[in-house]
């Protein structure tokens, strides 16, 4: 299923309340077996980090867990701070987490960067992320990226973001970390469409591909369908594929207020299977 987002807890202090989570071919797998559907929210208002805010969690964990979701997205956190309360807040929850490794300062491309870097600055950066939050084992997967291609013209960042999926595998398998699954959030650009996932995907081996696609959809704006919002073309392009594809952000920038009529096909039988 198109899905939206996951998360870990931490080992050694308390027994973990969730399985991890894998990637096989197209899907999510949890470490007991069964299969993993994302359904979650974008959680991240300000620049704050807001797995360091222990009484927030507490109270946003509740009302997501209400809700059915089973992971947030986190864009940045700040790698010094202490995060083991809220992870074991949303673990208890059954919340799982995918985060984004960049911070405000290292980005591959974005406001002020005219052409896309990967360094070993931000090689080091990332990997602090990494060394954080390994341990929990409601930490779902990592983002190497958001949204860094937003045009075709700035196509030639893609390289630069393949390199940071191979780099930052590369590092989780030399410090001996669990299999985490890393990926890329991507801005839901047509002329893009299916040419990037596709690149980021292919490689002779599993080193050099990242683990899953996300896409950031803001098609289904209003009483759309299924139909009428392109949400079957998205699906198609994720359908029989070899590494899974979800909806790491989803809505609408223009037509308000939002219905979440979007929601029941993303999590209903228009979707299901893929």
């Amino acid at each position: 299923m198109l899905s939206l987002l996951a998360l870990g807890l931490l080992a050694g202090q308390a027994v973990s309340a969730l399985p991890t989570i894998s990637t096989k071919g197209s899907k999510f797998f949890t470490s007991d077996g069964n299969q993993f559907f994302l359904k979650g929210v974008a959680y991240q208002l300000t620049e704050d980090d807001p797995l360091a805010q222990p009484t927030q969690c507490a109270l946003d964990a509740a009302l997501m867990k209400e809700l059915g979701a089973n992971s947030i997205r986190v864009y940045h956190v700040d790698p010094t701070a202490s995060h083991d309360d809220c992870m074991k807040t949303f673990d208890d929850a059954g919340i799982y987490i995918w985060l984004d490794l960049d911070t405000f300062s290292t980005y591959i491309m974005g406001p002020g960067i005219a052409s896309p870097v990967w360094n070993s600055t931000m090689y080091e950066a990332y990997g602090q992320v990494m060394d954080a939050f390994h341990n929990y084992d409601n930490l779902a997967g990592f983002f190497v990226g958001n949204e860094v291609l937003t045009t075709a013209e700035n196509s030639n960042a893609a390289p630069y973001v393949k390199a940071a999926g191979r780099d930052m595998k590369s590092y989780r398998d030399s410090k001996g970390y669990r299999n985490i699954p890393i990926g890329y959030s991507a801005a839901d650009v047509p002329s893009l469409r299916p040419m990037l996932q596709n690149y980021l995907a292919c490689g002779s081996n599993q080193s050099e591909a990242l683990d899953f696609f996300g896409l950031n959809a803001y098609e289904w704006c209003g009483d759309s369908t299924f139909e009428q919002s392109g949400y079957q073309f998205l699906q198609q392009n994720a359908s029989d594929y070899n590494i899974p594809i979800f909806f790491s952000e989803t809505g609408c920038q223009t037509v308000k207020p939002r219905t979440f009529g979007d929601q029941a096909a993303i999590l209903g039988s228009d979707m299901s299977g893929t």
